[in-house]
């Protein structure tokens, strides 16, 4: 056994925990936080990801010791303090971003941190230009993320309209247009 401390969702939490354990077994049998849902359990599917230390990560692949002195945010921790939803929550709601429900965690996890990266993907045209999001680079951005309903769509439209209203505000606060101000996650829209 190791003993670590882990901070989820903005609070520390010390643990002995077995070498061998995934930080979705943690987060899900130790610590009871089941928004992060097991999929394909092989870093595929995207159903597990959380930020870790801000960087969307398969929590499926991710031992736990590993993770001592990190943070971790889960689904359950993107709300704020008030209870108020994050941004991309309300953006899915109100696009309808969801069917089953099933990968939506993930979803959201992995938006929040590809909204907070910078820089070029595989589908940009300038690679010395830090892109607008479009659906094409959302789409690629969020390609290790699936939906067996098909929901992508949405999941999208979601996504622009989030990251939209955040080059709104940066620009709004003197921003450069190239710069923008992104909260953070990953998703899968092939």
């Amino acid at each position: 056994m190791a003993d670590i401390t882990i901070r989820v969702n903005g609070t520390g939490v010390p643990l002995s925990v077995d070498p061998r354990t995934s930080l979705l077994d943690l987060l899900r049998e130790r610590l009871g936080l089941t928004g992060t849902k097991k999929g394909c359990d092989h870093g595929q599917c995207g159903a597990c990801t959380v930020l870790i230390d801000g960087r969307r990560a398969n929590a499926c692949l991710a031992l736990a010791v590993a993770q001592d002195g990190s943070d971790v945010t889960t689904v359950e921790g993107l709300a704020s303090a008030g209870g108020d939803l994050h941004p991309l929550q309300a953006a899915f709601i109100e696009r309808d971003a969801f069917q089953c429900g099933y990968c939506t965690p993930g979803q959201l996890c992995s938006a929040a941190g590809m909204l907070a990266e910078g820089g070029p993907s595989a589908v940009t045209a300038d690679l010395s230009e830090d892109p607008a999001l479009v659906p094409e680079e959302i789409r690629e951005r969020m390609s290790g993320n699936l939906c067996r309903c098909g929901a992508y769509v949405n999941i999208v439209a979601a996504i622009a309209d989030v990251a939209g209203s955040a080059a709104r505000a940066g620009a709004e606060a003197g921003t450069s247009a190239g710069a923008r101000a992104r909260p953070g996650a990953r998703e899968g829209t092939r």
